[in-house]
């Protein structure tokens, strides 16, 4: 009788997981995590600085890399999920995953994702450029290490994560041949690693007192060392903004107004805006960020104006 009614206690607090929907290849396109594809449209961000965004040549390359870029990070998911099933299995949310649920056997999602990983920058080298090939070999190798080992190496996790986003945002400038400005690099980094570090001290915040932390990471880093590195991260991105602003500040504009420098008003309420959540210790994923707060968003839109007005010289 004891033990039936541990195992009705214990049904009840941990609810069997939902059968898997769809087929094989709905559970390979969810393990491809399609909600994070938004984070590869950082490859119009150099042509974007650079007024080289509309012709057709660069919408056809741009499109092109963002394609083999996601092709990339969804072999890279595949992989991941594919090395973690076990552990996968015993998590409350991540047992869910297709891998994890049995939708799609463990040996399948190796040989999806090793086959995306080689056809990707096979791609590139053929497409588009040896360069643009070698940047998405270093990512995967990268990503692959990080699932591996480099996850549980302390702030090497953040730089790696961090270095991801930088390759984004690089790629769409070394295809179509743009110089990339330090400030640009310096200003994209520190962004990445503020939202990085935001998201973590989220995840050390919700989970403290907890057991089974998200990441193990999250049992060694406190959250006085998380909001440092987010804050001070936060710090660098305005201060490489503005001077990447104001860099032109005394040469005469012939546009209606000096939207370069006024563009940095809705770069700091932003950042700022975006500090609240981190603060909360509710800044998650940064789409999920962006795309729920009204106001952040019509902030981000108001920057995108002034910055596309100020490559416009309208």
């Amino acid at each position: 009788m004891a033990e039936t009614a541990v195992l009705r206690q214990r049904t009840h607090e941990e609810p069997s997981a939902p059968p898997p929907k769809g087929g094989l290849l709905a559970g390979l396109l969810r393990t491809a995590r399609p909600r994070q594809w938004v984070k590869n449209i950082l490859v119009v961000a150099a042509p974007a600085a650079a007024g080289e965004l509309f012709s057709r040549h660069a919408l056809t390359q741009l499109g092109l890399v963002f394609v083999l870029f996601t092709a990339c990070a969804a072999a890279v998911y595949l992989v991941n999920d594919a090395r973690d099933a076990e552990a996968d299995r015993a998590h409350p949310t991540k047992r869910h995953r297709p891998v994890a649920a049995g939708q799609v056997p463990v040996p399948v999602a190796y040989a999806v994702g090793g086959c995306l990983g080689l056809l990707a920058p096979a791609a590139a080298a053929w497409l588009c450029s040896p360069a643009v090939a070698a940047l998405l070999t270093a990512y995967l190798g990268m990503q692959l290490a990080y699932c591996v080992c480099l996850k549980h190496v302390l702030v090497v996790d953040l730089a790696v994560v961090t270095t991801g986003f930088l390759m984004r945002a690089m790629i769409g400038g070394l295809v179509l041949g743009i110089p990339l400005s330090r400030w640009f690099l310096i200003t994209t980094g520190f962004g990445a690693l503020f939202m990085v570090s935001a998201k973590r001290y989220s995840e050390a915040v919700q989970m403290a007192g907890k057991a089974g932390a998200t990441r193990a990471l999250l049992t060694e880093y406190t959250p006085g060392y998380l909001r440092f590195v987010w804050q001070l991260a936060a710090g660098v991105a305005v201060l490489g903004y503005c001077l990447w602003a104001m860099e032109e500040g005394g040469v005469p504009h012939t546009s209606v107004l000096p939207w370069r420098q006024l563009s940095m008003v809705a770069f700091v309420l932003a950042i700022l805006r975006y500090a609240v959540f981190a603060d909360r210790g509710t800044a998650g994923e940064p789409e999920d960020v962006v795309l729920r707060d009204r106001a952040l968003a019509l902030i981000g839109l108001v920057w995108v104006a002034m910055y596309g007005l100020a490559v416009a010289n309208w």
